[in-house]
């Protein structure tokens, strides 16, 4: 989600306010929503952001912190990119914990995972296995086409666009998006969503092929795993109010242990459960 433009004058100073809302399928079986094994302790991770979610994010020159904050959880990512690595800190039943990860920990993550659902294919008997399509699954090609629609978003003329994921069998998904043209930051296409959250971001979950979209996107719509649709949009873009140094300082009275010392609270990385017991604090 990094890159540089060379068009526009990009800016290195925002504070971004955006709306999140996921709607579940009607027919969804609630049960399976915070799973309560273990004493009702654990949180079923994948539904975090069902329903609206408020986001904030703050930005001055190579760091970017980005609080998401819903009826039952609190999360702030500082995100340092010189040192190339985020720091996550998440509050949620009570607790509060905090991890780094950094980028080449990331790509490692999604590296073995991919090399494991592979090898899962691989061992399918139900069906054919065909490197063909599975170079297609794992690199889809997204398209990138323009109209001519245009509206204002938080005061700011956008364009319509769309961005088209070619699948297999000839299906294709579409994301709507609403760019601003005259609006780059070096270090951010877009906001809202899973795609900055560690482990969610992994496995073709976010917005994809953003890198066509010569502007900053200011609302999309897309589907999302699980028969879940998501909306984001900017509601208040502030372009020159200053960004003050202690907003992107990570607090210093919570623990922030390694990424790998963490996994077990999100069930081993498959988007599993928070089990609670974590060090108290607030950010």
């Amino acid at each position: 989600m990094f890159q540089s433009y060379a068009q526009s004058p990009v800016r290195t100073q925002a504070i971004i306010h955006t709306k999140i809302n996921v709607e579940a399928p009607e027919d969804e079986d609630v049960s399976q929503i915070s799973g309560n094994e273990d004493g009702g302790r654990r949180f079923n991770f994948r539904n975090m952001m069902d329903g609206e979610t408020q986001s904030v994010v703050y930005i001055k020159g190579n760091l970017m912190k980005t609080t998401i904050q819903s009826e039952t959880s609190k999360m702030a990512l500082y995100r340092n990119d010189d040192e190339k690595s985020t720091t996550t800190i998440i509050e949620m039943m009570g607790t509060t914990q905090g991890f780094k990860l950094t980028d080449q920990e990331q790509a490692d993550m999604q590296r073995t995972r991919d090399s494991m659902m592979l090898e899962r294919r691989k061992k399918d008997t139900t069906r054919k296995f065909d490197p063909d399509r599975e170079k297609e699954r794992r690199n889809p090609t997204v398209l990138f086409e323009k109209s001519n629609d245009i509206k204002s978003i938080a005061g700011i003329k956008c364009n319509k666009g769309y961005l088209i994921t070619l699948k297999m069998l000839g299906q294709r998904d579409t994301a709507i998006i609403w760019y601003a043209p005259e609006i780059r930051f070096n270090h951010l296409r877009f906001t809202g969503g899973l795609s900055g959250i560690p482990m969610m971001s992994m496995g073709n979950f976010g917005l994809t092929g953003t890198e066509q979209v010569e502007g900053f996107i200011m609302r999309y719509e897309m589907k999302m795993p699980r028969k879940r649709y998501m909306t984001v949009e900017v509601t208040k873009l502030e372009l020159e109010k200053e960004v003050a140094a202690k907003e992107l300082t990570i607090p210093s009275n919570i623990e922030i242990k390694p990424f790998r010392e963490m996994q077990q609270m999100f069930g081993g990385g498959r988007g599993g459960g928070w089990d609670g017991g974590g060090r108290q604090g607030r950010f």
